[in-house]
C-alpha cells in the first residue's frame, strides 16, 4: 500500500503544527522551511489556500495519500449526517489509527507498519490492510507469537502515559482492545478545521 515517505519535519514546519508527534525542528525553527521561510510567515493565504492547507494537514495527520483521501471523502458524503464529522470518524476508525489510539504503537507510522507486517488481528483474523475500517464491537489484538508480542511490549513501555479514548477500551496485559462506538467530534484531536475541507471539495 502506498504511503508518504518524504520529510516529516519540513511538513510540520510548513504548517506550524506537530502533525507527526513532538518535533524538535518545530521548536528550534518555528518558521516555514526554505530560503525565504522567515519572510513567508507574514504571507497571507487566500481562502482557497487556507482550505487547501487544512486538507493537507488532515491528510498528513493520518498518513493518507490524495487518492485514498478522496475515496474516504466520497464515502463521508454518501453517508447521512454532518459530512465533516463523518470524514473524521472514518479516518479515526482506520485500523492503523485504532492500533495507535490503543497504545500498541507510539506513532501512526509505527502502527501502520505493524498492521502491514501482519502483527494485528481483528476479531481473531489476521488483517494486514491499514485502511481496514473498524466498527463497534470489533476486537483488535496482537498476534500471539514471540515477535509480535516483543514488538508491542516495547511500544507499551513508551505509551504508558497515553490515555485511551472513551470510544475504545484496552487490555494492555492481554494486548487486546475493543471499539465500543464511533468517536464523537469533540473526542477527535486533529489540527484542522474539517468544515473548510468539506468546502474545498464542494467548490
Amino acid at each position: 500500500m502506498a504511503r508518504y515517505t518524504g520529510p516529516r519535519e519540513k511538513i510540520a514546519r510548513r504548517f506550524g503544527v506537530a502533525l507527526f508527534g513532538p518535533s524538535k525542528a518545530l521548536e528550534t525553527r518555528n518558521f516555514p522551511p526554505g530560503q525565504h521561510g522567515v519572510r513567508n510567515t507574514r504571507r497571507k493565504l487566500s481562502d482557497y489556500g487556507t482550505a487547501l492547507a487544512e486538507k493537507q494537514k488532515l491528510r498528513f495527520t493520518y498518513g493518507v495519500l490524495e487518492k485514498q483521501f478522496r475515496r474516504v471523502f466520497a464515502e463521508a458524503v454518501r453517508r447521512k449526517g454532518v459530512t465533516g464529522t463523518i470524514l473524521l470518524q472514518l479516518l479515526e476508525l482506520r485500523l492503523d489509527n485504532v492500533v495507535y489510539r490503543l497504545g500498541f504503537a507510539n506513532t501512526r507510522f509505527a502502527s501502520r507498519q505493524m498492521v502491514n507486517h501482519g502483527h494485528i488481528t481483528v476479531n481473531g483474523k489476521s488483517v494486514d490492510v491499514a485502511s481496514y475500517l473498524c466498527g463497534p464491537g470489533d476486537v483488535i489484538a496482537v498476534k500471539n507469537n514471540v515477535r509480535s508480542q516483543q514488538l508491542v511490549n516495547r511500544f507499551l513501555d513508551l505509551t504508558q502515559g497515553v490515555i485511551t479514548p472513551d470510544w475504545a477500551t484496552v487490555d494492555r496485559d492481554n494486548k487486546t482492545g475493543t471499539v465500543n462506538r464511533a468517536p464523537e467530534r469533540e473526542e477527535i484531536e486533529v489540527f484542522c478545521n474539517e468544515q473548510l475541507v468539506v468546502e474545498l471539495y464542494s467548490r
